[in-house]
């Protein structure tokens, strides 16, 4: 399968940073014709997973780098994001139990869930003491 674009992001981990990914996805959505109930799952998986890179691989410093590469082929946007900070293993987030989540009326901790709901494949990979990266996969066809 022949990759049509590659594009490439790098941001240091400041929450003001995270409009530039914002308006980064939405740019390719645009450029790629990609609809915008798409691009809006995207964009909202992509913020979410940043937001995490710098509250948790990076433990809120914000100087710290977070590097977006996107590719869109035939039918699907693969997005992959790359940090340097602290790994975790995403098998150890059991789903969240919603009914009880809303009961307690929590703030937070939705982000993988979220992330998983909107995408149609999400891959994690830890390399200890030099990088974590995530791979999210949209098919839009």
């Amino acid at each position: 399968m022949e990759t049509k674009e590659k594009y490439i992001l790098q941001v240091k981990s400041k929450t003001e940073n995270l409009a530039k990914v914002r308006d980064f996805i939405r740019e390719i959505g645009s450029n790629e014709r990609i609809s915008s109930e798409i691009t809006d799952k995207l964009v909202l998986a992509v913020d979410e997973a940043c937001t995490n890179i710098m509250r948790h691989a990076y433990n809120h410093r914000n100087d710290q780098d977070i590097i977006l590469k996107v590719e869109v082929k035939q039918g699907k946007v693969v997005v992959t994001i790359t940090d340097f900070g602290e790994g975790f293993d995403p098998q150890t987030v059991p789903d969240p139990d919603m009914p009880t989540y809303m009961k307690q009326r929590r703030v937070g901790g939705l982000g993988l869930h979220l992330i998983r709901a909107l995408m149609d494949k999400v891959e994690y990979q830890t390399i200890p003491n030099n990088y974590n990266r995530l791979v999210l996969q949209k098919n839009y066809n």
